[in-house]
């Protein structure tokens, strides 16, 4: 699967949120960010169905729209591909940059010794 778009992540996120959608529920969850039409919101969710991004359900009426992969799914999809990019594969680099530029609290910091020491790096 190739990077999600942000408009891409819009929709997901907006049904995602919702667990299933008709078209005009979706179009008005999405128009306060996005002011897109019904028109617009269908051509997004007709093009990413082609992509494996979106099921609809067509044995409704209203057909009902639902992401086809879970958040996670896509959030561990992109997170390979920017560490791959950006990183090249190198976590331990991504991690210490994050540090860094963001430090981290003391609870966190001890969170973080635990994740490393249950994977025994």
């Amino acid at each position: 699967m190739a990077n999600l778009s942000d408009r891409e992540w819009t929709v997901l996120t907006a049904l995602w949120a919702s667990g299933g959608s008709a078209l005009g529920e979706l179009t008005e969850a999405l128009r306060p960010e996005t002011g897109w039409s019904r028109n617009t919101v269908l051509t997004y969710l007709i093009r990413m169905e082609a992509k494996g991004l979106v099921s609809i359900q067509k044995g409704s009426s209203p057909h009902v729209y639902r992401a086809a992969l879970s958040r996670e799914d896509c959030q561990a999809r992109e997170r390979e591909t920017f560490l791959r990019r950006v990183y090249r594969g190198a976590a331990g680099d991504l991690v210490a940059a994050f540090l860094k530029e963001s430090p981290i609290s003391p609870r966190e910091r001890e969170e973080l010794r635990r994740l490393l020491d249950e994977m025994e790096v």
